[in-house]
């Protein structure tokens, strides 16, 4: 196996900075040790939704793209968990103590950010079509912090359901957590890709910039197919 390092594509921030990050993480596969290469079409998924962010917010925050060491999740081996561990601490050794961060992850990307979603830092995750096979990824995010889900009803990569359920499930553990159902789109963002942007926006600016006193427990309504 060919000896490959993650990398991070953006701006990491100064030494004392207090600004907040955004990190965007990419699909992959179910099993890989092939390495992500910048034209491979899980990274390429992630660059427009990385410039748009970037145009959003980025007078007021970070916007940083992880690409992975390897393609796949790997089983137990979990190979884009270290990876993100990786990213996430190094772009806080830059940063003040209380730093925030915000974890946009699409299908694998989405299980990885679950993954990690656990760091003292992480206060918000924006997952867009997770590949989220238990139902249980949702468990590590503590009450308080941010969800939005995004899944498509004619996915046939990863399961609308199992992401429902686990939108539900992280409710009742006191994350403000939102699912929001597309009607007619697919696993890769194309149909409406306006909206799959708007949503991340609206939600990333949600993390960033509403007070903590805002959080409200619980479930907001699940939006009717859009």
């Amino acid at each position: 196996m060919a000896s490959v390092a993650p990398t991070l594509h953006g701006t990491t921030g100064s030494a004392g900075s207090a600004r907040p990050v955004v990190v965007l993480l990419h699909g992959g596969k179910v099993a890989s040790h092939d390495p992500v290469r910048p034209w491979h079409l899980s990274y390429l998924r992630m660059v427009p939704i990385a410039r748009m962010l970037r145009r959003a917010v980025g007078r007021d925050a970070d916007v940083v793209l992880l690409r992975y060491r390897y393609r796949g999740w790997n089983g137990a081996e979990r190979s884009p968990v270290a990876d993100a561990q990786w990213a996430i601490e190094t772009l806080l050794r830059a940063r003040e103590p209380g730093a925030r961060v915000v974890l946009v992850g699409h299908s694998m990307g989405g299980r990885t950010a679950a993954a990690v979603a656990g760091h003292p830092a992480v206060a918000g995750v924006v997952a867009l079509a997770p590949w989220w096979p238990s139902g249980t990824e949702t468990d590590t995010m503590a009450p308080g912090s941010r969800l939005l889900v995004v899944h498509g009803t004619r996915d046939r990569w990863t399961d609308a359901t199992l992401s429902d359920a686990a939108t539900s499930r992280a409710a009742r553990r006191g994350v403000v957590a939102r699912f929001v159902s597309m009607a007619g789109a697919g696993h890769f963002m194309l149909h409406r890709s306006w909206r799959w942007s708007r949503l991340t926006r609206d939600a990333v600016r949600d993390v960033l910039f509403a007070p903590d006193s805002a959080a409200r427990d619980g479930i907001r309504p699940a939006d009717r197919p859009i």
